[in-house]
């Protein structure tokens, strides 16, 4: 049995270029469908966040217009409910990657506010990344890997093929005009090598230990990539 430690966001608003707070948190679908197939799989996942602060999903996530339908939402909305380490976050300060295989970092609007420059977050993606453990990322939790930093003070991702939520997913989703900034073009500015596929399609890319879902609907492909490399 393998321990994946699941590292997601602690914030409940995402501040926007005019300083007003849009309510977010975590995206449900990108915890709830992988945290089923690994514990299904029987292995064990923790989660952490930035002070130990219990996660919120993002209310958003949980409408039917997101999953579906109603079946859809009452599936998702019974997952969230079934995941027990929710309520019980360790601090991803206090997290030692020696005790899991493998980590994992769903997305949400909530990584674009606290993670995208969480220091001790960072620290753990580039410890994550050179122990060559598998790493997943998904949708905007890739805003997380914007505060990593080797010992030369650069990305320790510059160079590694990688996905996550596009601009164009952003603009149709409402956010690209009134966003601070962008996950696309700071992922691009940061060095990585930013692989684009259709808006909303299911697109996974691989590079090394990491892999990366565009968005929500990417995550199970994630976790099942995730779990071919468990093993």
């Amino acid at each position: 049995m393998a321990k994946i430690l699941f590292v997601m966001t602690g914030a409940d608003h995402w501040t926007l270029a005019d300083g007003s707070r849009h309510p977010t948190g975590f995206w449900a679908e990108e915890a709830v469908v992988p945290y089923e197939a690994f514990t299904g799989a029987g292995h064990e996942v923790v989660v952490a966040t930035p002070g130990g602060v219990v996660p919120q999903a993002d209310q958003a996530s949980l409408a039917p217009d997101f999953n579906g339908g109603p079946g859809g939402a009452s599936r998702i909305a019974a997952g969230l409910a079934a995941m027990t380490p929710l309520q019980h976050p360790v601090k991803v300060e206090d997290a030692d990657l020696a005790d899991y295989d493998a980590v994992y970092y769903p997305g949400g609007h909530g990584p674009m506010e606290d993670l995208s420059a969480d220091a001790a977050s960072g620290r753990l993606l580039t410890r994550a990344l050179s122990s060559g453990m598998p790493l997943g990322v998904v949708c905007h939790g890739s805003a997380a890997l914007l505060a990593a930093r080797d010992d030369d003070g650069a990305s320790p991702f510059a160079g590694y093929r990688l996905t996550g939520f596009t601009n164009a997913e952003e603009t149709q989703a409402g956010f690209a005009s009134k966003a601070a900034w962008l996950l696309q073009d700071r992922l691009v500015a940061m060095g990585a090598d930013f692989q684009e596929g259709e808006p909303w399609a299911s697109s996974v890319v691989t590079d090394r230990s990491l892999v990366t879902g565009q968005n929500p609907g990417s995550s199970a492909a994630v976790a099942a990539e995730l779990l071919t490399r468990l093993g």
